[in-house]
């Protein structure tokens, strides 16, 4: 059931191939299903091919309630793939199929129409691997509202991403999310120095971030907000997989930032959706009553359809 707020994922829609089989995946898609879930009307501008793998993620993401009416369909490219098998520790590696039909994503009129009418945008770099789709979805980013959330999820998937394209999405930024092994990253492009909060810190000065979310796995999480630091410890959960895990994070940090939640009820409620995904196989497992029903009033009922 929406709570009236709109959100939009930009980039990537494609299909995890996981050692147990095939899910539905790309960070974007997976963003804006778990936003569908914690209550959000969200949408998605993406490419898929005129394939079948292109017609079920078409399927199962309007199964998810989402407004896809700027997903294009290529008639020569495939429908984006990524071969996934997971370390010891349960963290997932990726190859990642180059020239797929979410290269072809365009900022087209119905786009920009959900651009400027959201109340928060997705983005990362892995959907701006192509100088072309960097530039169509950077003019999406631009079109947002001024006092729109506009979330930078780093998601560095080696070998594509450039620094001009990370330091472009910071400049559109006012959100940033990433994760413990992406800081290093950032901090060696742009000579962070001293703890992980002061590097981040510099950043969001430099870059004008009014919010920065940082992931650390079974170290819990950090949010940077309002001049503050909050930590969050993680949730002792059996690892299935960790795939939509940080997306699931992300959407939930939207949720909290769009509701004004006080920052450690956010980061909490955070914690706790992407705890869950981390104990099911594949990016968007349905979540539970009790956390959906976190972020909706006492006196609406939660309504879940299975997909």
């Amino acid at each position: 059931m929406s709570m009236g707020f709109k959100v939009l994922g930009v980039g990537e829609v494609l299909w995890d191939l996981l050692p147990g089989g095939p899910q539905l995946g790309g960070a974007p898609a997976n963003f804006a299903c778990h936003a569908a879930a914690l209550g959000a009307d969200a949408g998605l501008v993406s490419c898929v091919g005129r394939d079948e793998l292109g017609r079920e993620a078409l399927r199962l993401l309007g199964a998810r309630g989402l407004d896809l009416s700027a997903v294009s369909i290529d008639a020569e490219l495939p429908t984006g793939t990524v071969a996934v098998v997971m370390d010891s520790k349960g963290h997932p590696v990726f190859t990642i199929a180059g020239n797929t039909a979410w290269d072809a994503v365009k900022a087209g009129e119905r786009a920009m129409e959900l651009a400027a009418g959201s109340d928060a945008i997705c983005f990362g770099s892995l959907g701006q691997r192509t100088a072309a789709a960097g530039a169509e979805i950077r003019r999406l980013v631009q079109a947002t509202r001024p006092e729109a959330l506009r979330v930078f999820d780093v998601n560095l998937r080696p070998p594509f991403y450039t620094a001009d394209v990370i330091t472009a999405s910071l400049e559109l930024a006012n959100v940033l999310k990433l994760n413990e092994t992406e800081l290093p990253v950032l901090a060696g492009l742009y000579q962070l120095r001293g703890s992980p909060e002061m590097q981040l810190e510099t950043l969001a000065g430099r870059f004008g971030l009014d919010v920065v979310a940082l992931t650390l796995g079974a170290a819990g999480s950090r949010l940077f907000r309002d001049g503050r630091w909050t930590a969050e410890p993680a949730r002792p959960v059996v690892v299935k997989d960790a795939v939509g895990a940080g997306d699931s994070f992300t959407a939930a940090l939207v949720a909290g930032l769009l509701r004004q939640w006080p920052t450690p009820k956010l980061l909490a409620a955070a914690s706790e959706v992407s705890a869950f995904v981390c104990t099911r196989a594949g990016a968007t497992p349905e979540l539970p009553q009790h956390l959906i029903r976190m972020f909706q009033p006492a006196d609406v009922p939660v309504m879940i359809s299975a997909v």
